[in-house]
């Protein structure tokens, strides 16, 4: 892959990780070590991907785990085909808006926690595309579980800083030595996750959805005054989804369709293509202030046009035609940053045309960093899987339930409560989430797909603006994918609303400090407000592969921002 024809260079820290026979990025080594050594088993992508899951959900249970959610991105090299397993859970039947108006959604505890999807996402995927038995995928996760590993200094600083992680009994009994954080180095064990993945292994899908582990977790949810039933778990399943598409700089760009926010990523694109990006610079105030803008009109769209496609008529091919792009691009100002933002009318793009529910017409906004997990997968045959999970911010609702280990999550403080809003709260409805799986392709020599991207991270709505900058550094300014990821960074909130209840932030661009200060100071003469994070600050944990299309060497690179590790073989 040839180097940057713009003379851009940003030093990476890290070398790009290389391999022929497969890559793993993941956001804890021993995630990523587990997923190279299903692959060297004779395991596939699929195989990996499991096994890296479930690691993650013991070494990083801060950021996701089976009693969460996510998506997953299937690239089949055989068929060429791309897939989507979405395994969001949904609102609880008895999680009415009139039961949350009085006081709100809590940003913690039992009452924040949404049915748990992801564990059928994990069976439902394992079961499609793996190959070796689930035992095998399932037992590092296991092992490291029942025989502990040593905290990392992460980790330790995040249990410190959840007090009621550190109170409630069964929380306390795994992640405190008598009520005192682990500290780094000190082992932490895990018995309960490990029998309950040991009771997966043994009862599948209907052990954890309808057993005695959807029994002890409803036992513990009705005893702490939550909402989980035995017919909610019952009535969870993963669903497959086609993938939406747009094309950029020659290239296809998939992403998860609606209840994901992956369509602001490609509406980004669209709008950005609409400019000569590459004579503005990398990480330039031009073209930082061109990206900003667009993500503020994508956001815009969302908040106004999309929710749960089951609920909700969603404009998906009105957002990401090209003519839409063209008209909304003409609404950004290159010398001045917008404060006031409302959104287009894709349906005017939407071919055919549909009979639709009304939408309600609200500004974009960004949200601000929460906690959740991406890694990447590519095995020797060229399949390919991106994997998002979470438990919507650290540590979720903060509560294990009862003896399961199973971490729950806190996916209700996402909803909204006002009646017209698209993504207003309703039984068994599926909020609107924020991971984006991405993969890109471009034409190989024989006229098909060439797999060329494998990408995603952690972050809220700060996802597909990093997805945003990393793309273009590798695509429009040559960079590798260390130097992509390691880039200094920014992310945009705009107020009245995110994505985490209840809602609003302050109207603000946030920037690494390594960005240039002649940079900075372009930007706030454009209006920004900027707000300087730490020289590593910014939210995410970004995770790229790149096949070089000549050779099929993967190039990987793991984010230093969290304790992400990529590792090839």
């Amino acid at each position: 892959m040839a180097a940057s024809p713009h003379g851009v260079k940003f030093e990476a820290h890290r070398p790009v990780v290389m391999g022929r026979n497969g890559m793993v990025c993941a956001g804890h080594p021993l995630a990523s070590q587990a997923g190279i050594a299903t692959l060297q088993k004779g395991g596939n992508a699929m195989d990996a991907a499991i096994a890296t899951a479930a690691v993650l959900n013991v070494v990083e249970p801060l950021m996701s785990g089976i009693g969460g959610d996510g998506f997953i991105m299937v690239y089949t090299s055989a068929t060429g085909r791309v897939d989507i397993c979405n395994g969001t859970g949904a609102a609880p039947y008895a999680a009415t808006r009139e039961r949350y108006l009085p006081q709100g959604i809590p940003a913690k505890g039992i009452l924040s926690v949404s049915v748990p999807g992801l564990l059928d996402s994990w069976l439902s995927a394992h079961e499609k595309y793996g190959s070796l038995s689930l035992a095998q995928v399932l037992d590092p996760a296991m092992d490291l579980a029942a025989n502990g590993f040593p905290t990392s200094h992460v980790l330790s600083r995040a249990i410190a800083s959840d007090p009621l992680l550190c109170q409630f009994p069964t929380s306390q009994a795994v992640f405190t030595r008598n009520g005192r954080p682990l500290n780094p180095g000190e082992i932490l064990y895990q018995e309960n996750l490990a029998r309950t993945f040991q009771t997966i292994v043994d009862g599948g899908r209907d052990a954890f959805y309808q057993g005695e582990i959807a029994q002890a977790i409803v036992k513990f949810s009705q005893e702490q005054g939550g909402l989980l039933t035995l017919k909610d778990l019952a009535d969870c399943r993963s669903r497959w989804q086609d993938p939406i598409s747009t094309t950029y700089r020659g290239r296809t760009v998939y992403e998860a369709p609606p209840n994901s926010s992956g369509h602001i990523l490609l509406q980004e694109l669209n709008l950005v293509e609409q400019f000569d990006l590459q004579s503005l610079g990398c990480n330039t105030a031009d073209s930082i202030h061109l990206m900003v803008e667009a993500k503020k009109l994508a956001f815009a769209d969302r908040e106004a046009y999309v929710a749960d496609p089951d609920y909700i008529d969603v404009p998906t091919e009105g957002l990401l035609s090209k003519d839409y792009a063209a008209e909304r691009a003409r609404q950004i100002d290159p010398e001045r940053a917008a404060w006031e933002v409302g959104a287009g009318d894709p349906w005017a793009y939407q071919m055919p045309q549909q009979g639709r529910r009304a939408a309600a017409a609200h500004s974009g906004v960004a949200g601000e960093e929460e906690d959740t997990t991406c890694f990447a997968v590519v095995d020797r045959w060229g399949n390919a899987v991106c994997q998002l999970q979470s438990i919507q911010s650290a540590w979720g609702s903060s509560l294990i339930a009862g003896d399961t280990g199973v971490l729950l999550n806190n996916r209700m403080t996402y909803w909204h409560l006002e009646e017209d809003h698209v993504d207003c709260l309703q039984p068994g409805k599926r909020v609107r989430h924020t991971m984006n799986p991405v993969m890109v392709f471009g034409q190989a020599n024989h006229g098909g797909p060439q797999l060329e991207l494998v990408c995603g991270t952690p972050g809220a709505d700060t996802q597909v603006q990093t997805n945003l900058q990393v793309i273009s550094h590798v695509l429009d300014f040559g960079m590798t994918v260390s130097e992509a990821v390691e880039a200094p960074r920014w992310r945009n909130t705009h107020s009245p609303t995110e994505s985490n209840f209840p809602h609003t932030c302050e109207n603000e661009l946030l920037v690494e400090s390594r960005l240039a200060a002649d940079t900075r100071s372009a930007l706030e003469r454009r209006g920004h407000s900027l707000n300087l994070l730490d020289p590593w600050g910014a939210s995410g944990s970004e995770m790229m592969i790149q096949v070089d299309p000549e050779t099929g060497v993967l190039h990987g690179a793991a984010d230093p921002r969290r304790d992400g590790y990529a590792i090839g073989w």
